[in-house]
């Protein structure tokens, strides 16, 4: 009984033995075929990596998420800490690659209907809403945008493209949900452009979408590509879809970003001035060309009124010649000096010992006509002595100087501008956008009667300073409608500078 009871233990051991084995092999078998098909699935995707049009994103997060894990394996057997710190770092920039890529929006499949280019003219504020135009335009007529050129040949002769001011991939990705935007033309049809088969034509101004549907879509679909060589106001301010109102913001407010170099150049800008307290941004606008394109010479000498009157004649594009300054002063025309706007700021009760940054080029007349305003408020700054070493690179660029002076203006705890031109205007709306910051409007008409009376004595101080803020308590940048003229554009408020279609609007202005 005994030698029996042995031999079926032994017996149920070796069973044992033989299904431990069995178990042994089958998780070794199942790790190889795992193993295998990882490799070959990474295999794929690199392969498949290779062709664009078959490029998914979930391939690329695939893809990088088996790199991850062979990272983490490596750290694991990695012995000094340097090493796993290292590691630590690459698998947070490589997440954050995959949210980059997990963020991109799905691109919008249409038939391409042909190629738009666009020559844009003007400064970098007037080139920035004709870029939110564009894209609208190419968006709703189906066809593909070229990345817009900047204008080179005005009177800043800034020598910038589009690359040198705003993050172009980020500006091509973030809208491919609305409109396929290439950085060049295809090889092919790059070759027609130069042998001068395109046909290049300037879009007639404030015109609404049915013109270019109906005028311009014709001319794509007939010669492939059309070069529209103006771009300036070139699309209606109002009476259009709110979808073509709402890209327009979007494109304005989202995908127009500055490269990095100048975003953070203008945060350093910004965190400088914070350090000494609030600050307010004033578009002096006072330079030499504005002066001489606007023909007001009011504080000029002889000398300086001659010389600005030889500089309109000398650029054929500004049309005005003729000008009588006084008359365009007296309407409310002309930008304010800076001596007006000294008193203007002091009426307004601003601190003299506020910061005040000037957004602008060199002013016209230099220290002379900056000494009221300098005096009055000492602390004056410009980003060239804020950052004097740093600028270098971007002098000779004064589209970039302007990004710049973007970037602060809209950071500023009050901004105002001493004439409504298009940084003004374009300002004035991204301010609203980002919660109607304080934006004093003046009223340069009645301020330049205002000033005159105070001088010639008909007119006490206390009077003056009352009449102008009494004058400017509804002039702030509070929530409004765009006022609209038909049949007159130029003169009804610009979309750009009052977006209302893309605001928190409060209820009784919504159902207006």
């Amino acid at each position: 009984m005994r030698r029996g009871g042995v031999k079926a233990a032994a017996a149920a051991e070796k069973a044992r033995e033989a299904a431990r084995a069995k178990v042994w092999a089958a998780r070794a078998s199942t790790t190889v075929v795992l193993w295998l098909c990882c490799a070959l699935l990474l295999a794929t995707s690199r392969e498949l990596g290779r062709w664009s049009g078959c490029l998914t994103q979930p391939l690329i997060v695939v893809e990088r998420r088996f790199e991850a894990v062979a990272a983490a394996g490596s750290e694991r057997a990695a012995a000094s800490a340097s090493a796993a710190a290292a590691a630590r770092g690459e698998r947070a920039e490589s997440s954050a690659s995959e949210a980059a890529v997990a963020a991109l929006p799905p691109k919008r499949i249409y038939k391409n209907n042909g190629y738009l280019m666009v020559s844009c003219n003007g400064g970098l504020n007037q080139m920035r809403a004709a870029i939110c135009d564009m894209v609208t335009i190419a968006r709703y007529l189906n066809v593909t945008l070229i990345v817009p050129e900047l204008d080179k040949t005005s009177f800043w002769a800034d020598p910038s493209e589009f690359k040198d001011i705003f993050d172009v991939d980020y500006f091509i990705s973030s809208l491919r949900d609305e409109v396929r935007i290439l950085k060049e033309l295809p090889p092919r049809l790059k070759r027609r452009v130069e042998l001068g088969y395109v046909r290049s034509m300037p879009p007639v101004s404030w015109s609404d979408i049915s013109y270019y549907q109906n005028q311009i879509l014709p001319l794509i679909r007939k010669y492939k590509i059309v070069h529209l060589n103006k771009t300036d106001a070139r699309l209606a301010n109002n009476g259009l879809p709110m979808e073509i109102q709402k890209l327009r913001c979007r494109v304005n407010f989202a995908a127009l970003r500055f490269t990095p170099e100048i975003e953070e150049l203008g945060r350093r800008v910004v965190r400088i001035l914070r350090r000494n307290g609030p600050f307010l941004v004033l578009h002096l606008r006072y330079e030499m060309d504005m002066l001489a394109f606007s023909g007001c010479t009011h504080g000029c000498s002889n000398e300086e009124a001659e010389e600005l009157t030889r500089m309109r004649y000398a650029y054929p594009w500004w049309k005005e010649k003729v000008i009588d300054s006084n008359a365009k002063r007296n309407d409310g025309l002309c930008p304010l000096t800076p001596e007006e706007t000294a008193m203007v700021l002091k009426a307004l009760d601003v601190d003299s010992s506020y910061q005040i940054y000037i957004a602008a080029g060199e002013i016209y007349g230099g220290q002379r006509r900056m000494a009221a305003l300098t005096s009055a408020y000492p602390n004056v700054v410009r980003k060239e002595t804020l950052l004097p070493s740093d600028l270098r690179f971007f002098q000779n660029h004064s589209s970039q100087m302007a990004a710049l002076d973007y970037i602060v203006s809209l950071e500023s705890d009050i901004f105002i501008p001493t004439y409504d031109g298009n940084m003004a205007k374009v300002v004035e709306g991204h301010r609203r956008y980002l919660g109607f910051k304080k934006t004093v409007l003046l009223d340069r008409k009645l301020i330049v009667e205002l000033v005159d009376q105070y001088k010639n004595g008909t007119m006490s101080w206390n009077h003056f300073s009352s009449a102008v803020k009494a004058s400017h308590s509804s002039r702030m940048g509070a929530p409004s409608r765009r006022q609209m003229i038909p049949d007159k554009p130029k003169e009804e408020d610009y979309f750009y500078a009052n977006p209302h279609e893309c605001l928190h609007q409060p209820e009784e202005l919504s159902v207006l």
